[in-house]
C-alpha cells in the first residue's frame, strides 16, 4: 500500500496548522494548506515560483510539455495549445467519448467481477487516442498502459539531485525506464510522421496542434519534438487523471446507494433510453456533483509543487529563496473549516449556496493561475459522459475482493477497486 505520503501530508497540516516546514533530500520544503496561501502562489504571485524539482524531472519522460515547461516557452506553448481546448471544439469530441462508453458497457456481463481502474484506463485510452489522433489505439493499450505505469513508478527517486545520472545507469529501474519511454515515443512519432506525411486536417487535437501558429510571437509552429511533448502530456494528462477520477467514483456509489439511485433517477429522467450528448451537460447536475464530490476526497493530482524564486512569506513564516512549497489538494480538500464531515462522501456539498460559501482555493483539483490545467472542460465532458453513458446500463456493487487503496504517483491510482457488474 502506497498511503504514505498521503498520511503524511495529512498528519503534518494537522499536527502544525496552514504553514508546515520539513526537510527532504537536502531541500526546505513547507506544506501550504490555507486556500487563500495557494491563491497567493498559485494566482497572485505566481511569478515568484517556478515548477518544482519533481516537476522539474517529469521532463525526463514528458520533455518541455505544458506540464513541465515555465517562463516564456511555457506561454508560447500554451498559446499554440489554448485553441485546441475551446469549448466549441471540446464539444466535438462528445461522440468519441459517448462512443467509447457504448464500446465499454457492451463489453461487460452480468455477474463479471471487473478492476474498475483497468477497464476506466482503457476506456479513457481508447478516448485520449481519438481525440488527439483520430486514431484507435486500443490495440496498443495493454503495451501503452504498461509503459505510463514503469515510466510513472520511477518518479519517487524524482526530487533526489542523482535522478538525472541514475536513468542513465545500467541498473534495472533506470532500464525499464528508458524502455517505457521509447514504447511511449514510438507511438507519438508514429502518429505524427503520418500526419505529416499525409497532410490531412482531421480535427482532431494533433491537427489542431501541427496547424497552430504563434501570431502574438514569431509566427512559428510546432517542431516535430515540441509536438510530441505536448501530445505526450496529453495523452498522459488527458487518460490518467480521468480514470483515476471515475474509479474512485465508481467505488464511492457503490458504497453510497442512495447516491447512485438518484444518479440512475437523473439519467433516466434525461436520456431515458437514448445515448448522452454535450447538450445534456447543463440537465446532469446531480452527475456533475457525484463527479466533482468524488475529485474531492480523491484528488487525480494530489500534490503541486513550487520553488521560490526570492523570498517569501506564508501565515508570518519567512521562507528562503529555493525552497519548495507544496500545495495538496488531498490535504486542503479535507480542511474541516470547509468541508463539515470531510471523510463523508457527499455530493450535496456542491449546491450553488454551498459553493459560493467557500473560499476559492478550498477546492482545487486542477490547479490555478497560469498552469491550471487546460483540459479541464475536456475532463468534466468526459467524466459526466462516461458516468452517464455507463450508469444507464450498469450497477457497479462491491465485493470481498474490494479494497480501494489510494496508490499515490504522479497521480492518485486507486488499487483493489474490483467491483461486480449489476446489469440495470
Amino acid at each position: 500500500m502506497r498511503r504514505d505520503p498521503l498520511d503524511f501530508l495529512a498528519r503534518l497540516a494537522r499536527d502544525h496548522g496552514d504553514v508546515a516546514h520539513f526537510r527532504m533530500a537536502g531541500l526546505d520544503l513547507w506544506l501550504l494548506a490555507d486556500p487563500e496561501q495557494i491563491r497567493d502562489v498559485l494566482v497572485t504571485r505566481q511569478r515568484q515560483f517556478v515548477k518544482s524539482r519533481a516537476l522539474d524531472r517529469a521532463k525526463l519522460l514528458l520533455g518541455e510539455g505544458l506540464l513541465t515547461s515555465a517562463g516564456e516557452h511555457h506561454l508560447r506553448q500554451r498559446r499554440l495549445a489554448q485553441p485546441a481546448f475551446h469549448r466549441q471544439r471540446i464539444a466535438g469530441y462528445a461522440v468519441a467519448m459517448v462512443d467509447a462508453g457504448v464500446g465499454i458497457r457492451e463489453r461487460w456481463r452480468a455477474g463479471e467481477t471487473l478492476d474498475v481502474a483497468h477497464e476506466m484506463m482503457r476506456v479513457t485510452l481508447e478516448i485520449a487516442g481519438r481525440t488527439l489522433f483520430t486514431s484507435d489505439v486500443t490495440g496498443e493499450a495493454e503495451e501503452i498502459g504498461g509503459a505510463l505505469t514503469d515510466a510513472m513508478e520511477l518518479f519517487d527517486i524524482a526530487v533526489l539531485p542523482i535522478a538525472p545520472i541514475f536513468m542513465k545507469l545500467p541498473l534495472p529501474r533506470a532500464i525499464r525506464f528508458r524502455r517505457a519511454r521509447a514504447r511511449l515515443d514510438e507511438t507519438i512519432y508514429r502518429l505524427i510522421a503520418e500526419r505529416r506525411v499525409s497532410g490531412e486536417d482531421r480535427g482532431d487535437l494533433l491537427s489542431m496542434l501541427m496547424l497552430a501558429r504563434d501570431d502574438e510571437g514569431d509566427g512559428t509552429g510546432m517542431t516535430d519534438l515540441q509536438l510530441r511533448d505536448e501530445a505526450l502530456t496529453i495523452f498522459l494528462a488527458g487518460h490518467e487523471t480521468t480514470a483515476n477520477a471515475l474509479t474512485w467514483t465508481w467505488w464511492l456509489l457503490a458504497n453510497h446507494p442512495d447516491a447512485e439511485a438518484r444518479l440512475h433517477a437523473e439519467i433516466d429522467a434525461v436520456l431515458g433510453t437514448r445515448l448522452p450528448s454535450s447538450d445534456d451537460l447543463p440537465a446532469l447536475p446531480w452527475t456533475r456533483m457525484v463527479l466533482a464530490e468524488s475529485m474531492r476526497l480523491y484528488p487525480p493530482a494530489w500534490i503541486i509543487g513550487r520553488r521560490t524564486l526570492e523570498d517569501y512569506e506564508a501565515g508570518g513564516w519567512p521562507i528562503a529563496t529555493d525552497s519548495i512549497l507544496l500545495m495538496s489538494p488531498w490535504v486542503t480538500h479535507r480542511d474541516e473549516r470547509w468541508w463539515p464531515d470531510p471523510e463523508r462522501f457527499d455530493p450535496n456539498r456542491w449546491t450553488t449556496n454551498a459553493q459560493e460559501s467557500r473560499p476559492r482555493f478550498a477546492y482545487f483539483p486542477f490547479g490555478g493561475g497560469t498552469r491550471q490545467c487546460i483540459g479541464e472542460q475536456f475532463a468534466w465532458m468526459e467524466g459526466i459522459l462516461l458516468l452517464a453513458t455507463i450508469a444507464q446500463r450498469w450497477r457497479l456493487r462491491a465485493t470481498t475482493e474490494t479494497r480501494a487503496e489510494p496508490h499515490p504517483l504522479i497521480t492518485l491510482r486507486a488499487r483493489g477497486v474490483r467491483l461486480k457488474l449489476e446489469r440495470r
